[in-house]
């Protein structure tokens, strides 16, 4: 019987399991006719959901039980593992299951509800890995309708993969709504222009797509990316509408097409309830209109006050002149048909724009968040070559920031942008040879920024970097003095993380090597599963073409030590989407690996410091690191001589 069940018989599992919930009376379950293959082969309602499949020999070695739950029961199947795979559940005691639940590694990743009790799932719950989505198939087709939950970054991705299909109606399911938009208590202006920004999504999309080279059949969402360290919360005091609104500001979709990566601008989002929504159709980054828009409609003071909010201090006409003037600007905004002199025009247009806001902002705070846009829009545009002498206009900013408060927050928030910035621009210019002396000067330059704006809020992302790119230039014993700066420093800071990690890995040496985690296609691994061995830990992923050069010889050096007692494990760090079961089986390689979400953010690569990859450490006999940056050379010479311990 094939482990896969197509949605359109659906129906048939529902109505085995309903009856042979009615027939049950004790423990076993066989003697009614259903088994653990049977239940494999239902599927969940929605695509695209991780969970564990066994594969085709180990399902013999399933096993179904019926277990207590709740005022109900539940078939249960234990995977190889003897861990939970399925879990169906009558959670009423009726005799009818109406709960069907995935997992992965232990943990339930999604579950199917019948709400009804009419055989038809209406509700979708995702969790633990897969996220804390909370869908509603209020017409029980398959397709979900509405969110009753969902995060902005599972939000982008269900935006990018509707407008990958072509899928208008599940795109608009993330879209801000005319509900939304009264609900939120939006003043008429900015409800006015909100709706612009969602009508017509059908037309919209199709517009879109037509040409893009960004958003095509084989592209895949890799993550959510924004030049915010959090939402903004923006109060009811602040004339924009009638209720506290959490906004993301100038979200960006990183997506990937085979190894090359593209950009989606998202734009702004909204949280309406416990869910986030666009308040755009999201534009694909293409080719020579490499334009990104900074700022957004909600993070822009408003015109005006909606009727039933608190009175608020009116803005001067010079204030509303210059908003009016930017709204402008923005609705002509560049498109993927634009001229590179078109898009450095609105950029500087817009820059200049925002900086005249600043002059004559009312509070200080409000002068602060002009500025913050203004640098940001020059910074990200000069990085995509959209923006003139960008380098030197903000030079110009931080010299004008100095001369009126030689504290201001801004000066570094100016001065870090303008380095990443000038490295980024010289990079794509420089020649093989010259890679070497530029990298000498952004390592001065990180620790001059550090040493001289100890408690600004990028420095412990400069640290992060003066300590990574310290290591790559092969200077560990200095890469290690900035690792511990920032992770005794910066403890809080999420770059610290890495850090710590990163000085564990360093000290390794002559260290045992304590390596757990889950690995792809079930199960878990520790490297105390490896006494006696000499084992090699590689860290990788399938875009990392050293890693697949680095592949015949360690092939080789397996089949040849394996039989005296050498073994690797393999920890892929790749984000989400990719193709890592296909190469693994591409390139066959027979030895476990560990896997586990977030990529190079993820557990397994924050708590080993890892920077690069590959990445290989190697151990011997008695369990010890004997290196923790080996080269296949190295491997050559260490592992005959580490099974020669004893």
């Amino acid at each position: 019987m094939s482990r896969f069940v197509c949605r359109a018989r659906m129906l048939n599992w529902l109505a085995i399991f309903t009856l042979a919930m009615m027939c049950l009376s004790g423990p076993s379950v066989m003697a009614q006719g259903v088994t653990a293959e049977q239940v494999l082969g239902y599927r969940p309602s929605q695509a695209g959901i991780d969970y564990e499949i066994p594969e085709k020999d180990d399902i013999a070695k399933c096993e179904l039980k019926v277990e207590k739950e709740g005022k109900g029961s539940a078939w249960v199947v234990y995977g190889p593992q003897s861990t939970v795979i399925r879990r169906f559940v009558d959670s009423d005691g009726n005799k009818v299951v109406d709960q069907f639940r995935y997992f992965k590694h232990g943990l339930e990743v999604f579950r199917d509800v019948d709400n009804n009790e009419n055989r038809k799932i209406d509700e979708s719950f995702w969790f633990n890995t897969s996220g804390s989505r909370w869908g509603i198939d209020s017409n029980e087709d398959g397709r979900i309708d509405e969110w009753k939950r969902i995060s902005a970054e599972e939000a982008s991705r269900e935006a990018i993969n509707a407008m990958i299909a072509g899928d208008a109606q599940a795109l608009a399911t993330v879209l801000i709504t005319p509900t939304d938009i009264r609900s939120l208590g939006f003043t008429k202006e900015t409800a006015e222009a909100l709706q612009t920004g969602i009508d017509d999504p059908a037309g919209q999309l199709k517009k879109v797509l037509s040409g893009s080279k960004i958003l095509t059949q084989g592209t895949q969402w890799d993550r959510f990316d924004t030049s915010m360290p959090w939402p903004n919360l923006i109060p009811v005091s602040s004339g924009k509408a009638s209720r506290d609104l959490l906004v993301y500001e100038n979200v960006m979709a990183m997506v990937k097409n085979g190894e090359d990566t593209g950009f989606v601008q998202i734009g702004e989002m909204v949280r309406v309830g416990d869910v986030w929504k666009l308040t755009t159709i999201p534009q694909p980054v293409e080719g020579e209109s490499m334009q990104i828009t900074a700022g957004g409609l909600l993070m822009q003071p408003s015109l005006s006050t909606p009727a039933d909010a608190p009175a608020t201090t009116g803005l001067s006409a010079e204030v509303r002149e210059l908003l009016e003037k930017l709204q402008e600007l923005d609705k002509d905004s560049p498109n993927e048909k634009s001229s590179r002199k078109a898009i450095e025009r609105y950029n500087v247009d817009r820059a200049q724009l925002l900086g005249e806001l600043a002059k004559v902002a009312e509070t200080k705070e409000q002068r602060d968040l002009w500025l913050r846009q203004q640098i940001d829009g020059i910074a990200t545009a000069t990085q995509l070559d959209g923006y003139p002498n960008g380098i030197k206009e903000l030079q110009a900013i931080e010299l004008a920031l100095t001369r009126q408060d030689k504290d201001s927050p801004l000066i570094p928030y100016t001065t870090f942008r303008r380095l990443l910035s000038e490295y980024n621009s010289r990079m794509k210019n420089s020649s093989t040879k010259e890679v070497a002396e530029l990298q000498t000067w952004w390592t001065q330059q990180l620790e001059s920024f550090a040493k001289a704006h100890p408690q600004a809020e990028d420095t412990p992302d400069a640290l992060l970097q003066l300590a990574m790119v310290t290591e790559l230039n092969g200077k560990p014993k200095e890469a290690r003095q900035w690792y511990e700066v920032l992770a005794k420093n910066y403890r809080t800071a999420q770059p610290a993380k890495r850090a710590v990690g990163a000085l564990r890995r360093l000290d390794l040496v002559d260290k045992p090597l304590s390596l757990s985690g889950n690995v792809l296609g079930g199960g878990t691994l520790d490297t105390r599963q490896y006494a006696g061995k000499v084992v090699l830990v590689i860290y990788w992923t399938t875009w990392c073409e050293p890693c697949t050069e680095d592949i015949p010889q360690i092939l080789a050096l397996y089949q040849q030590y394996r039989q005296n007692g050498f073994e690797v494990i393999g920890v892929n760090v790749d984000g989400p989407n990719e193709q890592i079961k296909q190469y693994i089986t591409r390139y066959k390689l027979p030895w476990p690996h560990i896997h586990e979400e977030g990529g190079l953010e993820g557990r397994p690569a924050v708590e080993m410091g890892i920077i690069n990859v590959p990445t290989m450490i190697l151990a011997g006999k008695d369990g010890k690191v004997a290196t923790v940056s080996a080269s296949v050379d190295d491997l050559k010479k260490q592992i005959p001589e580490l099974l020669k311990q004893r």
